[in-house]
């Protein structure tokens, strides 16, 4: 069953690609107590929609978005951490957008919300969605239908906030 709004978010160790090499993320800390975060998810870092709207959506209002109180906007993928940090760098998301990897899908199938795209060559993957979490519980859970790409944008996130 997929997350809801209301649910705690679940515990799970997320990869970031930082100068220094990989980090460890944990969900428990990105999403702890008295933090307000976006996170956005998508198929896969340099598809098309992914590059061309969902995340450069994101980087252009992440000003907007925090000014609205939000402490951190997270971009995650079932990718690896490297092709994360270099997408997220093409795309000028280095300090307004933190690019978080899914490599195993490990996060994606705890909260439910992963797919089979292995008929595409692509095995599991995240679904795009866009949730605002506060305080470790989700708050707004936008999920797309599949190939749509119209919940999930930032400036549907900012109409939420």
């Amino acid at each position: 069953m997929a997350i809801q709004v209301g649910d705690s978010i679940p515990s799970v160790t997320l990869k970031h690609k930082t100068d220094s090499g990989l980090d460890d993320m944990s969900t428990d800390e990105l999403f702890a107590a008295g933090k307000k975060v976006v996170l956005f998810a998508l198929p896969g870092a340099y598809t098309p929609t992914c590059s061309a709207s969902h995340l450069p959506g994101f980087v252009s209002n992440a000003d907007a978005i925090k000014a609205k109180g939000v402490d951190t906007i997270a971009c995650l993928s079932v990718n690896d951490a490297f092709v994360m940090g270099s997408w997220g760098k093409e795309h000028g998301a280095d300090g307004s957008v933190l690019m978080l990897a899914d490599g195993n899908a490990e996060f994606s199938k705890a909260i439910g919300l992963d797919f089979d795209a292995s008929g595409f060559g692509m095995g599991t993957r995240s679904q795009r969605y866009a949730m605002i979490v506060e305080d470790g519980k989700v708050t707004t859970l936008n999920v797309e239908q599949p190939g749509a790409f119209e919940v999930s944008s930032a400036e549907a996130v900012m109409a939420a906030l």
